[in-house]
């Protein structure tokens, strides 16, 4: 696919579509079933609950309406990190001390969870634990991470500031002022994760359906859920909506509770050695301070992949190639020149988007939506680490543990006030940025 198709397409094929390892056989739900847990959704956080309940014997059935992976689970970056955008300060002062604790406590240990899947289960993800590198790129940016440093630190996480030399060494730029580089975390092939999840899940017994779209819930009073789709139904004591950002008309105030952005990507052929030799040589994932976030990181086969907050299916983003482009030049002047990117219609292989539920306050909310009937939305952009911890803490809460005992509090849903006027602003605002960038 070269640069004239990526763009203009309603759904482009991702990289990591394009890629993935097979995903394991499936079909649409046809016909009467019955289970003792039905997952909606086979992103991380639904695949994650299904394998923990399978390991323990429970009968599982998960539907999805597309396909696994289909959503955010098979669009973002494909960064593992340890915690979330918050700072664990900032975490502690929002949920108290004990939920704080908690939560700092558990996520701290994801990307462990998420490594040790992929060990145990055999999941070819192009799983690399290298670490991943927050880069600075103001002195803003050093105060930011000095900042977390600190109080990860102060946790006992391994974390490590490094200065602008070793900084440049790592990544091949030196457009950044320092880094905060974080041992415990990696890069995996997101959607051959989801889909190894899925092979795990069914090797153990869940069912799965794709392809059925969950077309209404009814609880018939006596504890027991029907759960509907066009060509089947499930009975079932309990259901989990696991759809986060695709949650759509299958329970609305659910949707009202987050505010919904895009993270778009574009990866370039694979490099040539010479140019592996200097950018990110030891394949860290990185991210940076910039309020409008920008990553990089490279794949299995050698291409490099920019992304930030935009969507490209929008046929009024276009410049947002541009963009890409554009940042390549400047953070390695000696490797990409911008005219020659400009010309070369084969630059870039493929450019894709994948919305992320934002909540509130950036932290993930699990609501107890009615007896039987549990959700966790709003992982804000950090989905892989945090969904598959949630998923393990849902199959404990499912199999006996109070559910005051997760280490995500049960939280009120609560719409966003002026939502869509947030999102467009944030979405604006985002499309502006890069408009700017694009011409300094």
């Amino acid at each position: 696919m070269n640069s004239h198709h990526i763009i203009g397409h309603t759904q482009p094929e991702s990289l990591w579509a394009a890629s993935a390892s097979p995903a394991p056989e499936t079909a649409p739900l046809q016909g009467q079933h019955s289970a003792a847990v039905v997952i909606i959704g086979a992103g991380y956080t639904g695949l994650s609950t299904a394998l923990h309940l399978a390991e323990r014997g429970v009968d599982v059935i998960v539907l999805e309406a597309q396909e696994i992976g289909f959503g955010g689970s098979g669009r973002n970056v494909g960064l593992v990190n340890a915690g979330l955008w918050v700072n664990p300060d900032e975490i502690d002062a929002t949920l108290g001390a004990t939920y704080g604790q908690r939560l700092n406590t558990q996520l701290a240990g994801a990307p462990d969870l998420v490594f040790s899947l992929i060990e145990r289960f055999g999941i070819q993800c192009e799983a690399v634990r290298n670490g991943t590198l927050h880069l600075s790129h103001s002195a803003r940016g050093d105060r930011i991470l000095l900042k977390r440093a600190h109080q990860l630190q102060t946790r006992g996480a391994p974390v490590d500031l490094k200065d602008q030399a070793t900084t440049a060494r790592l990544t091949g730029t030196n457009r950044y002022r320092s880094s905060l580089f974080d041992p415990r975390a990696g890069t995996i092939q997101p959607l051959s994760y989801a889909r190894g999840l899925a092979h795990a899940a069914q090797s153990l017994g869940a069912r799965i359906y794709t392809g059925s779209d969950v077309t209404g819930l009814r609880n018939s009073g006596d504890g027991e859920w029907t759960v509907n789709t066009a060509n089947g139904s499930v009975i079932a004591d309990q259901v989990v909506i696991a759809t986060n950002a695709y949650s759509g008309h299958l329970h609305k105030p659910l949707q009202q509770s987050f505010i919904p952005l895009f993270f778009f990507q574009y990866a370039t052929r694979p490099l040539a050695p010479e140019l592996l030799e200097k950018i990110l040589p030891q394949k860290h994932g990185c991210w940076d301070t910039r309020q409008v976030m920008s990553s990089i990181r490279l794949d299995n086969s050698g291409r490099l992949i920019i992304g930030s907050i935009g969507n490209v299916t929008d046929r009024g983003n276009e410049f947002l190639q541009s963009w890409a482009s554009h940042q390549l030049s400047r953070l390695f002047p000696d490797c990409f020149k911008q005219s020659e990117i400009s010309h070369n219609p084969d630059f870039w292989s493929h450019g894709w988007s994948g919305r992320i539920a934002f909540s509130n306050d950036h932290l993930p909310h699990l609501h107890s939506l009615a007896p039987g009937l549990t959700a966790c939305i709003g992982y804000s952009g950090r989905g892989i680490g945090p969904g598959t911890m949630v998923g393990k803490s849902l199959a404990d809460y499912l199999t006996g543990m109070p559910l005051e005992e997760m280490f995500v509090p049960v939280t009120p849903l609560k719409p966003i006030p002026a939502r869509r006027v947030r999102e467009q602003y944030f979405a604006r605002g985002a499309d502006l940025y890069h408009l700017y960038q694009r011409i300094i």
